[in-house]
């Protein structure tokens, strides 16, 4: 695998929420790859701790705070790359959350944050990376980590507009494609869109909508699903990105054996 990743090494790689799961995995995997990884969390100092277990490896992470619902937050984060290491070549947009309430009389706040995290920080950290590459002339990878509530309501009390952010993930996906083909641009886009991983999303949705246990499910029916791990993730993400120039994987639904979710 890191062979056909020979065109990545020493080139710029933004990874959003990579302070933990499925972020912090790719990011390992990246650097062990060669590349420059700027890893964008509000947990800076979670960032730092896993760059320094990879020092010595082939590239190098870069922790940056940023709050990925603030544009501001996003526009200086870019703005620091650009000063610094170079013009983007791949953004992973793998920064995402949970609250647990409902639509029927469910919990505004909650909504807004799923909405704002989930679909509009991908939006305009999207935008900022495509601006760049163009810019630059950068035949990029742009990837998306969706999910497979993305593609279909789960029966899960509690789920409210996650689901629905997800399922504008997979539009946003076709609509990137369609205006980067328009205009004839190289640049990439791929959606990855994993069912259940044993990740602390749970536990961050939990803590966030303030509940000790996730509606309707317990931790023992939970810790009791097979799911995937944050590393089988990040090998998706590395297959997508070492396929040839002409080659998109525009989605890869990935599902534990032996469950739906």
């Amino acid at each position: 695998m890191v062979v056909s990743m020979e065109r990545w090494v020493g080139k710029v790689a933004v990874i959003t929420g990579a302070s933990a799961g499925i972020g912090a995995a790719i990011a390992e995997q990246l650097v062990e790859a060669g590349l420059k990884v700027v890893g964008l969390a509000r947990r800076k100092e979670k960032v730092d701790e896993l760059s320094k277990t990879l020092e010595g490896k082939k590239g190098k992470l870069y922790a940056y705070q940023a709050d990925i619902t603030k544009e501001e937050d996003i526009l200086k984060a870019f703005q620091w790359i650009k000063d610094n290491l170079g013009p983007v070549h791949i953004l992973i947009n793998n920064a995402g959350i949970g609250r647990a309430t409902n639509l029927s009389d469910g919990n505004t706040k909650f909504w807004k944050e799923i909405l704002d995290t989930n679909v509009l920080g991908l939006c305009i950290a999207t935008r900022e990376a495509v601006k760049d590459m163009k810019a630059n002339n950068v035949a990029g990878h742009i990837i998306h980590i969706n999910s497979t509530a993305g593609h279909e309501v789960p029966n899960l009390p509690g789920m409210n507009v996650y689901s629905a952010s997800k399922h504008a993930v997979t539009a946003l996906t076709e609509t990137l494609r369609q205006e980067l083909n328009s205009i004839g641009s190289k640049i990439k886009i791929t959606s990855i869109s994993p069912g259940y991983v044993k990740t602390e999303i749970v536990e961050a949705t939990l803590k966030g909508s303030g509940l000790s246990e996730y509606p309707g499910l317990s931790q023992d029916q939970l810790a009791q699903l097979p799911g995937l791990e944050a590393k089988d993730i990040a090998d998706a993400a590395l297959y997508v990105l070492a396929t040839p120039p002409h080659v998109q994987v525009h989605e890869l639904i990935i599902k534990p054996l032996g469950t739906n979710l």
